[in-house]
């Protein structure tokens, strides 16, 4: 049997820092858990077309909570004069009961976002589009705006076929066992009429390049 491992739960705390950054114990740690799941699922499905690659979170020893929303339509979170980022604040602190702070990071590059373009390619199959064409221009735009390297796969009953299978396409190089390579993973679901259909994108983003005595420090990308 082949052992697969997380891309981005391989390089934790090598060259990538958690989603969820805050410390709890006993009983405190699943109830906030549950409530950073809760967060993140809200996020997504009330921003469902803002193209949100990731939500972070942080907590300080008091109840206020930071949010940290990766997307590549900011205008689309924030709104007008701020009315819709104001909005979704006041939501989280309804249902949970917690000062929120809610703040909007720009993606510079989404092509080079595994996460978005897994959603991208997914809502395109959903339209019927053809998956094979669809894949090519994925991979040929995140390769034109500077990925190394890029692989995407697709698994389900492709095109209506009877029998699901697995197709897959990679361009340039996705070295998945290098620590010191920065390999973003994105995978999304496409609902089809013949079924459920799997997407799986990796990226392969550039290496972390050793800076003197500071270690290891990162040419970011996007």
């Amino acid at each position: 049997m082949g052992q697969k491992v997380h891309p981005i739960g391989f390089r934790l705390g090598v060259i990538r820092s958690w989603d969820s950054r805050w410390f709890a114990e006993g009983k405190n740690y699943s109830k906030l858990l549950h409530e950073d799941f809760k967060v993140r699922n809200y996020i997504k499905e009330r921003l469902r077309r803002a193209e949100i690659s990731r939500v972070e979170i942080e907590r300080a020893e008091s109840d206020t909570v930071k949010v940290i929303i990766h997307t590549a339509r900011p205008g689309y979170v924030i709104g007008k004069k701020g009315q819709e980022q104001e909005a979704l604040k006041s939501a989280l602190q309804k249902m949970f009961g917690k000062k929120f702070v809610v703040d909007v990071k720009d993606i510079k590059k989404p092509q080079m976002d595994a996460q978005i373009v897994a959603e991208r390619i997914a809502f395109m199959i959903e339209r019927r589009g053809n998956y094979r064409r669809i894949i090519k221009k994925a991979v040929s735009d995140a390769m034109r705006v500077g990925s190394q390297g890029v692989k995407v796969m697709i698994a389900g009953r492709l095109g209506g076929a009877e029998m699901k299978r697995r197709e897959w396409v990679r361009e340039g190089r996705v070295p998945l066992q290098t620590l010191r390579a920065d390999i973003d993973y994105g995978f999304a679901e496409s609902f089809t009429t013949y079924g459920i259909i799997g997407v799986k994108v990796w990226i392969f983003r550039g290496e972390f390049i050793p800076s003197g005595k500071e270690g290891l420090e990162v040419e970011k990308l996007i």
